[in-house]
């Protein structure tokens, strides 16, 4: 049985802005999917798939792809959009043969809502297993900028970005010498990123505000203490509330916190980054907010 794995991502810096060609940072997590495949001679044109939620089954389903539909199901929205992958994925590059099933076991070591990318790595893992372009496969059957792609197939942190002819990827070394000082909140407020990039594609930008976000990307992959990257923090999120029309997640939740607090992916849930402070375990707790984890619990 054939095992392969992918990590999850955390988007930095340009989220939104990175679809119209801002230069973002982006850093894999500690956690990822990993998936098991198998496959059995003689057998119908059935695939098997098996997920798991870390080690908890989540979804077991069977899949004709003779006919490219699901013939059972515990959770039948979700195996429609396996279905849909997997039927994407043999168009782009034929991956199942009749005569044979295929048996997939997938393990997701996150919590679903944490927004660390369960379709990416699954976009990944995918890829690697058939020699597909992963992209191309993300594109077709998902969307997005593909920088969560980028980092699973990657498996380090890196800077992205959409040309108009090709993507740039390039690995970068952050780790910043004050990175003791980030933690992570998690806000438990799960968002739908397709409405996020709704709101923002109906925006009018132009090139001067792109290039802004490329900039501040440089400056804070450079930042040479906690103040100056918290400053560009705190730039970076002024901006970008401005053009949407948005709260910052401070104005939103912590008007009394003392230092800086950062988006990251779609606003309004999932991770936050900031800084340590006297009493800041007690000040999320009370708050509600008990996901907290530091740079070196999270990020790989």
């Amino acid at each position: 049985m054939e095992k392969i794995a992918s990590p999850g991502k955390l988007l930095l810096t340009s989220e939104y802005v990175v679809l119209d060609g801002a230069l973002a940072l982006a850093v894999p997590s500690q956690w990822g999917q990993s998936m098991e495949v198998a496959e059995t001679e003689g057998a119908p044109s059935a695939i098997f798939w098996e997920a798991r939620h870390q080690g908890e089954r989540w979804l077991s389903a069977e899949i004709d792809f003779s006919k490219w539909e699901v013939k059972s199901a515990n959770m039948l929205k979700a195996a429609e959009f396996i279905c849909h992958t997997l039927k994407t994925l043999q168009g782009i590059k034929p991956s199942f043969q009749s005569g044979k099933a295929y048996h997939f076991k997938t393990n997701l070591e996150f919590l679903a809502n944490y927004g660390l990318g369960s379709s990416s790595t699954l976009m990944a893992n995918l890829a690697k297993w058939s020699g597909a372009d992963a992209f191309l496969l993300n594109e077709k059957a998902l969307g997005g900028s593909g920088y969560d792609i980028a980092v699973a197939m990657e498996q380090h942190a890196l800077l992205y970005q959409i040309g108009q002819e090709k993507r740039k990827i390039k690995h970068v070394d952050f780790t910043p010498d004050f990175k003791d000082e980030l933690i992570f909140v998690h806000l438990n407020q799960k968002q739908d990123s397709r409405e996020g990039i709704k709101l923002y594609k109906s925006k009018n930008k132009n090139s001067r505000f792109i290039e802004r976000f490329s900039e501040l990307t440089n400056a804070v992959l450079e930042a040479p203490s906690l103040s100056d990257f918290s400053e560009l923090m705190q730039s970076h999120e002024a901006l970008l509330s401005e053009f949407l029309g948005l709260e910052t997640v401070k104005e939103k939740y912590f008007r009394d916190c003392p230092v800086f607090m950062k988006s990251l992916g779609a606003w309004g849930g999932d991770f936050i980054l900031s800084a340590k402070f006297s009493g800041y375990k007690d000040y999320f707790s009370e708050k509600g907010f008990e996901h907290l984890f530091e740079y070196k619990d999270i990020i790989l």
